[in-house]
């Protein structure tokens, strides 16, 4: 019964995925439509560095990523504006799926060789037991903070519907990239390398 329950999320997931991918297109080909208004507008403005408060909050790309707080694995408190000032990957995970484990390997490189700030947040609602998370990240050898997501109140916030999903948010505490689906480390560079 699990591991059809397990593969019914899995073939919901990889649907929503495929779905937000055709949605995502057709915003794309509304985007170059409207770059030479756009260019036009950027033009008019000052190079002035990016203010977060005159940033509206949201989900996509160029707004100022939601603020939270929740506590990690080891007990501490985290809130995501502690780390205004420094680049940060915000990905939401879970144990029990595939591509999550996938990526966690690319992802503690990633933590070991960049100067970036790695916060996983865990959907802990659907782990069976904490320790299944402790056995992970032992397994992994993951060295950045987990945080739990008991009530699954982030993830909600955020939208998350295929995990992993990442936000790569720079200094300001802008998104600058967000990733349905597990990245791997070339990826998680390339995107690094454009934030400030």
């Amino acid at each position: 019964m699990k591991k059809i329950i397990i593969t019914v999320v899995l073939l919901a997931m990889f649907g929503y995925a495929v779905f937000d991918l055709v949605v995502q297109d057709k915003k794309s080909d509304h985007a170059t439509i409207n770059t030479n208004e756009k260019t036009e507008k950027e033009n008019d403005e000052t190079n002035s560095q990016t203010n977060p408060t005159d940033v509206e909050i949201g989900l996509e790309e160029g707004d100022l990523a939601p603020d939270f707080q929740l506590e990690t694995l080891a007990g501490e408190t985290v809130k995501l504006s502690e780390f205004q000032g420094q680049r940060v990957m915000l990905n939401f995970w879970a144990t029990w799926c595939p591509p999550c484990r996938a990526e966690m390997p690319d992802m503690e490189k990633f933590h070991q060789e960049k100067d970036i700030t790695i916060l996983a947040v865990n959907l802990t609602k659907t782990e069976a037991t904490i320790k299944d998370i402790n056995n992970f990240v032992d397994e992994f050898g993951l060295s950045f903070p987990i945080l739990l997501d008991q009530k699954i109140e982030v993830a909600n916030t955020y939208q998350i519907r295929p995990i992993p999903t990442s936000y790569m948010i720079d200094s300001n505490g802008i998104i600058q990239y967000k990733a349905l689906g597990a990245l791997n480390y070339e990826m998680m560079v390339s995107e690094f390398e454009k934030m400030e």
